[in-house]
């Protein structure tokens, strides 16, 4: 006869903790309480400057000037500061310029990335093993500054929005990753869509990418996060003022503190603070990263992880 275990029901409305393997000893009350004072504690050093940042931008002069500077506790919130920002003025046409890039860059890093991780994940492919360890040198080893300037002002690239692009297109890194989340895809599923008569590209598109939703959408956001903050790249390969990102806006505002033209009649003698609207524009370029994470966070385990270890 055998014995069966009985478990107790799982009382309705109830949080269950996850299943603890028999190895790990359960967490102390002082472990527990440990723990939770840290997280605590890093929650706050987030929260709090990016809360003081918004309620800063929020804040009317009157308010910025009792207050001497950042505001912690909101009153007479107005949202002058963002209305005068996005009224077609130059912060406007950083911004777009700054989702193009972004939109143009990601989509032809993921088609790069995707192509050349799917080609070296073919044992079988045409000197995948050579091509993997070159672009694993270029890890460890670089051109430098100047090289990569003379090589992008040669190829006439300067003052251009593919300055922007090109030069941080692919990532070595991100191919690798994408590489061993395509190497655990089980062989017979490919196989068996090659004997159907399907070539590389239809295997790729309806096999290989459905099955790796997570890695491709985290290593997009890592793309699209990384052509949205950069500002390096504009920074020494373009002079006009009027093709600049909304990054390096954001540096004149805070480091150099240049008003942009046409705010600064309304900050000298109108309702404007100056501080609001530098803290207006970071809030501008938090923006898209703070709503798109969220959506991602899930994959983060799965498609890093699985990824990394597996190649």
């Amino acid at each position: 006869m055998t014995a069966v275990m009985w478990k107790p029901a799982k009382e309705p409305g109830r949080w269950a903790a996850p299943p603890r393997p028999v190895w790990e000893e359960a967490p102390s009350r002082a472990g527990i309480t440990a723990k939770s004072f840290g997280l605590g504690l890093a929650c706050l050093a987030v929260l709090v400057p990016l809360w003081i940042v918004v309620v800063t931008s929020l804040a009317s002069k009157k308010t910025i000037t009792r207050a001497g500077g950042l505001v912690v506790v909101p009153r007479d919130i107005t949202f002058i500061a963002y209305k005068e920002l996005l009224s077609g003025g130059q912060v406007t046409r950083a911004a777009l310029i700054s989702v193009g890039v972004t939109v143009v860059g990601t989509v032809f890093s993921m088609a790069v990335s995707i192509l050349c991780a799917y080609g070296l994940s073919r044992p079988g492919s045409l000197g995948h093993r050579l091509i993997l360890m070159l672009l694993m040198a270029t890890m460890f080893f670089g051109a430098g500054l100047i090289p990569t300037y003379l090589l992008v002002q040669t190829l006439g690239l300067t003052d251009s929005y593919l300055a922007l692009i090109l030069p941080s297109a692919v990532s070595i890194f991100n191919i690798l990753v994408l590489r061993g989340f395509f190497m655990g895809i089980s062989p017979e599923l490919t196989d068996s869509a090659r004997i159907d008569g399907a070539g590389d590209f239809r295997i790729l598109w309806q096999i290989v990418m459905p099955l790796s939703r997570a890695v491709i959408a985290v290593i997009t956001l890592f793309y699209a996060v990384g052509y949205w903050s950069a500002w390096f790249n504009a920074s020494i390969y373009l002079s006009d003022q009027q093709m600049m990102p909304l990054q390096n806006v954001l540096i004149q505002l805070v480091q150099k503190q240049e008003i942009p033209v046409g705010l600064t009649q309304a900050v000298r003698a109108g309702p404007l603070s100056g501080l609001a609207v530098q803290m207006a524009v970071m809030v501008l370029a938090l923006l898209p990263v703070a709503v798109l994470s969220p959506f991602v966070q899930k994959h983060f385990k799965k498609g890093m992880l699985t990824g990394a270890v597996k190649g």
